[in-house]
């Protein structure tokens, strides 16, 4: 578990708002990292994954990542259904 993030239990009963950003932040955190971005470059939620440069398997690798700090899992058909991050955020915080 990510020191900066909170746990499961605390994120579940944060008020909607505080959840969804936390919930964006560590997405576009993930992200990120494995297009090895800096946090001063912009990064776009509307574009999708693999035009923004990603491999299945680096995708793959945000998904497990994702599935480990938030406590649960994240289904390929969801991702591949929620093909950029704004989707993705979208679909976790529903």
């Amino acid at each position: 578990m990510s020191h900066d993030f909170p746990a499961v239990d605390e994120l579940n009963h944060l008020p909607e708002y505080e959840r969804r950003e936390l919930i964006e932040d560590l997405v576009v955190k993930e992200f990120r990292n494995a297009l090895f971005m800096t946090d001063h470059e912009e990064f776009a939620l509307d574009v999708g994954f693999f035009d923004l440069g990603l491999t299945s398997l680096r995708l793959s690798e945000v998904k497990l990542s994702l599935e480990r700090k938030l406590g649960r899992e994240i289904s390929t058909a969801a991702l591949f259904g929620h093909p950029t991050a704004g989707q993705l955020i979208d679909h976790l915080c529903a």
